[in-house]
């Protein structure tokens, strides 16, 4: 390992990013937990505030101080409000299943942090931008998924989304820490640049909110008729429709980031370098998404499978392109 390299931190990094796993995975169960106790979504619609409206909607409405929530005729019990819970006198989950919904945010905001620490100590371990390589790449990835998921959730009801985004984020982690890990080391000189501050950061955050559209839009194809526990699908479309709004325009910059630092790099902005074409190919399949709702009131399944697609060709440009195409791109020291 290069002597420039902090072993110390390169360590503590590693063991940071087993605790964020095991975290996300606590948080996982405490989600699961309380949707396995909830009563199904289309009964609980009928005793809370909408899942989607903002946390502060209907404060100070007319009915708020006869303690009725405005327009749903339902009693706003904290404690049962926007969890579709039933706590009856007969027949109820556990007294303690009512903690595992705020368990599971407290944990997930838990392995949150963990997961900032550990792009950070990488980040100071070696002297500069944490995602150089396809591990810190999958990481901060993970990292910017939770972060959509918590931020999201701090003004709209998307808790229920909270047990699929942790299993995505343990399992991306973990696929990270088994085939993908290299240890902590300078770059090559063409990543040593502010702007893998710019495009990189970008294409991160972009990534991050897409993975959250497109694990609504997994449940919405998969969520049956009927009374069950998954929320509704008009809420799953909201959400991926929400995150791509978006996530779009920061993908565009993203790309258009890339461009000038190809530019800057090799002297041209376009090459048809595989990840360049990928990159393109993404941004038309959300373009298209977006356009078709937008102009032709494509809705519903139609518009799921859409941004499924465009979901499938991201993964295939931040995996699939370094693993089994290589190009310019290659650099990415995927391990043999």
């Amino acid at each position: 390992m290069p002597a420039e390299v902090d072993t110390g931190l390169a360590t503590l990094s590693d063991q940071l990013i087993l605790a964020t796993v095991l975290l996300y995975v606590f948080a996982m169960i405490a989600y699961a937990l309380d949707l396995a106790f909830g009563r199904p979504a289309e009964a609980s619609a009928r005793a809370a505030r909408p899942r989607l409206a903002p946390v502060g909607a209907g404060v100070g409405a007319p009915g708020a101080a006869s303690g009725v929530t405005a327009g749903t005729g339902a009693d706003p019990d904290p404690a049962v409000a926007g969890t579709g819970r039933v706590d009856g006198p007969s027949g109820g989950p556990p007294a303690w299943t009512r903690w595992a919904g705020p368990a599971g945010v407290a944990l997930s905001w838990l392995g949150w942090a963990a997961n900032l620490a550990s792009l950070l100590t990488r980040g100071l371990a070696v002297g500069r931008w944490p995602w150089g390589n396809m591990y810190e790449f999958v990481v901060a990835m993970c990292f910017a998924a939770m972060s959509a998921f918590l931020f999201m959730q701090l003004r709209y009801r998307v808790r229920f989304l909270g047990a699929f985004v942790a299993v995505a984020a343990a399992l991306g982690l973990g696929f990270a820490v088994r085939y993908l890990h290299v240890q902590a080391g300078p770059v090559v000189p063409a990543l040593n640049s502010y702007w893998i501050a710019i495009h990189v950061s970008a294409a991160i955050i972009a990534s991050g909110l897409f993975i959250l559209s497109g694990v609504s839009g997994i449940l919405y194809l998969v969520r049956k008729d009927g009374s069950v526990r998954l929320p509704s699908r008009p809420d799953l479309e909201r959400v991926a429709h929400r995150a791509i709004v978006i996530g779009f325009p920061i993908w565009t910059f993203a790309v258009i980031a890339g461009a000038l630092w190809a530019d800057k790099a090799w002297g041209r902005y376009w090459g048809w370098d595989p990840k360049e074409i990928w990159a393109f190919i993404t941004w038309i399949a959300y373009a298209a998404y977006l356009h078709a709702r937008a102009t032709a009131g494509w809705k519903g399944k139609a518009a799921m499978i859409v941004q499924l697609i465009a979901f499938a060709c991201l993964l295939f440009n931040l995996v699939g392109v370094n693993i089994f195409l290589g190009g310019l791109h290659s650099y990415a020291e995927v391990p043999g």
